[in-house]
């Protein structure tokens, strides 16, 4: 027996889930790509990727922000389930934290364009090196919770008993 084919609306949600979970991966691997190209006056090339995957993350976030919203309020589980558990808000809480986070590192690669158009390489210290590498630490641990969150969130924890 064969099954119906999806309601335009059962793609529509899948679709926003499926944006949801691949900007997650997507961030993920990058603030990975981040951490292990980070050194003390890279090359070029090097920096160059540096500010592509930085960029790359920064979509891939405001994505990930987007379908999460899309998800709370039209194609998730109904918006009370998640603003009345407080996972939910420690999950929003850590995203944020991680997004301010990231300012710093997105900063210092913006400033590495201004070099890098004139042909020049950045000049990266060993101090700045260690510090970008700190944060980056923080910001992969701190994302590598947010999945932790949901999958309890999703069984309900958090919530008050019926």
């Amino acid at each position: 027996m064969a099954g119906l084919p999806p309601s335009s609306s059962v793609l529509t949600s899948a679709a926003v889930a499926y944006t949801h979970y691949l900007s997650f991966m997507v961030c993920f691997a990058a603030l990975v790509l981040e951490r292990r190209l980070i050194r003390p006056n890279p090359e070029r090339s090097e920096a160059v990727l540096m500010v592509i995957t930085d960029v790359v993350y920064g979509l891939a976030a405001l994505a990930l922000l987007g379908s999460g919203i899309l998800r709370v309020i039209h194609f998730g589980q109904g918006s009370a389930f998640y603003t009345e558990n407080p996972l939910f808000w420690w999950k929003v809480g850590l995203y944020l934290s991680v997004g301010a986070l990231s300012l710093y590192p997105t900063i210092t690669y913006i400033l590495w364009a201004i070099p890098l158009r004139k042909g020049e390489l950045p000049q990266v210290s060993e101090g700045l090196a260690q510090r970008l590498r700190w944060i980056l630490n923080v910001e992969i641990a701190g994302f590598a919770l947010i999945p932790f969150l949901a999958t309890l969130m999703a069984r309900g924890v958090g919530l008050g008993s019926p």
